[in-house]
């Protein structure tokens, strides 16, 4: 692994896109359910988010651990 592909890695985000998928909704529910409360536009959070989010952030973490393990055989072994 070189430095650009691991700072590809770091940098990878979760979008709106990527919880509308998980969710099985559209990006724009996605956005409407994120307005503050006063707004006309507001929707309520679409049903199970909760465990949408934690599979997304769960994903995240299971990334970063390959990332980890991966970048950590690029480091010198002391002699």
């Amino acid at each position: 692994m070189n430095f650009r592909e691991a700072t590809d890695q770091l940098c990878q985000k979760v979008d709106h896109e990527d919880v509308a998928k998980a969710l099985g909704v559209s990006v724009q529910s996605v956005r409407q359910a994120r307005l503050p409360k006063a707004t006309k536009a507001k929707r309520g959070a679409p049903k199970d988010w909760p465990y949408a989010i934690i599979r997304l952030a769960e994903q995240q973490i299971m990334r970063n651990r390959r990332l980890i393990d991966e970048v950590r055989l690029e480091v010198p072994k002391s002699q």
